[in-house]
Formats: structure tokens, C-alpha cells, sequence
């Protein structure tokens, strides 16, 4: 799309009744002004694109801590359960 809009822009300044140096000058105006254009876009979608991905890398630490903090609490009540059965155990024995 901008490349289209470039030819027609180069295109209306080479057809348009002016000196040559008049229309050299135009058209280095209107290259740095596209170029500025599609630099400023590129930026944005840098920009863009580094936004997603911090914001999915912060979602990736949440849900493995998340994880993690789960696991442990699995564990615990797995240690209380196992403890529990032990003295259970312990009790059965001893009667």
C-alpha cells in the first residue's frame, strides 16, 4: 500500500509543470517523508510487539508460580496425610 502511494506520489511530481530541480527537490521531500512514515510505523509495531510479549512473559512467571505454589501445598497435604496414616499405623500396632 505504501509502495503504491509512493508511485503516485513520484509520479504526480513528475508530471506536474515545474523545473527539474524543483521536482528532484519534491521528490527527495516526499522520499523522506514516506521514509519517516514507514520508520514511525515500524516503530509502533516494535513497540507493539515488545508490549505482548513482557505482558505474556508476566503471565507465563504468574501461572508457573501459580504452579509451584500449588505443588507445594499438594505436598504438604500429602506429608500430613502420610503422616497421619504413620501414627494411625503406629496406634493399630501398639493396641
Amino acid at each position: 500500500m505504501l509502495a503504491g502511494a509512493a508511485a503516485g506520489v513520484v509520479l504526480g511530481i513528475l508530471f506536474a509543470p515545474d523545473k527539474g530541480s524543483e521536482t528532484r527537490r519534491k521528490i527527495a521531500e516526499k522520499g523522506s517523508d514516506l521514509a519517516g512514515s514507514v520508520k514511525d510505523k515500524y516503530n509502533e509495531y516494535a513497540d507493539a510487539i515488545a508490549d505482548r510479549y513482557e505482558n505474556a512473559k508476566q503471565k507465563l512467571s504468574n501461572i508457573v508460580s501459580e504452579g509451584k505454589s500449588r505443588s507445594n501445598d499438594l505436598v504438604a497435604q500429602a506429608k500430613e496425610k502420610a503422616n497421619a496414616m504413620k501414627s494411625d499405623v503406629r496406634g493399630a500396632v501398639n493396641s
